[in-house]
């Protein structure tokens, strides 16, 4: 297998993403989940991503299509395909799967995996993270990751537009 093929490989279905953690349950070890538009991948991403992966001993990314984009967003985003995004977040080494999800929320997939630790960054507080209170009510943690001041997605695509 080529490195190309490995990390198309990472991004996978829903299906695919229960199998390796029921996988990882059956070793004991801990899932990590996360989930975001990742539009444009830029040094606070990577950082917010090694530190949730940090946190567990395999890390999940759900990741919203690009419809679930053009909603959230607006009309004008994502400035990336779904499947560039998602092959440049497979790409990192801290990434175990990206899985790609319609909603505006990753909640369904958050009940579909059940993991032990659901991270966001820190301009969420616990209390505003979807999924929250099914993971903890099931004994997993929920935290609020320190956020990387002066990194924007938002912010670059509007650096980008004033050009």
């Amino acid at each position: 297998m080529n490195f190309w093929t490995n990390i198309e490989d990472k991004v996978v279905q829903v299906k695919d993403a229960i199998a390796l953690c029921a996988r990882a349950r059956l070793k004991g070890q801990r899932i990590v989940f996360t989930n975001g538009c990742f539009d444009i991948l830029h040094e606070g991403h990577v950082r917010y991503l090694a530190d949730a992966r940090s946190r567990g001993d395999l890390l999940i990314v759900g990741m919203n299509s690009s419809d679930s984009v053009r909603r959230l967003k607006g009309p004008e985003r994502p400035i990336n395909h779904e499947q560039s995004r998602a092959l440049v977040l497979a790409s990192l080494t801290v990434v175990d799967q990206v899985v790609l999800f319609d909603s505006d929320t990753p909640e369904a997939l958050i009940h579909a995996l059940r993991p032990d630790i659901l991270v966001k960054g820190g301009d969420w507080s616990v209390e505003q993270i979807v999924g929250g209170s099914f993971v903890q009510d099931y004994g997993g943690s929920v935290l609020s990751l320190p956020f990387h001041e002066g990194f924007s997605t938002t912010g670059l695509v509007e650096k980008i537009r004033s050009l």
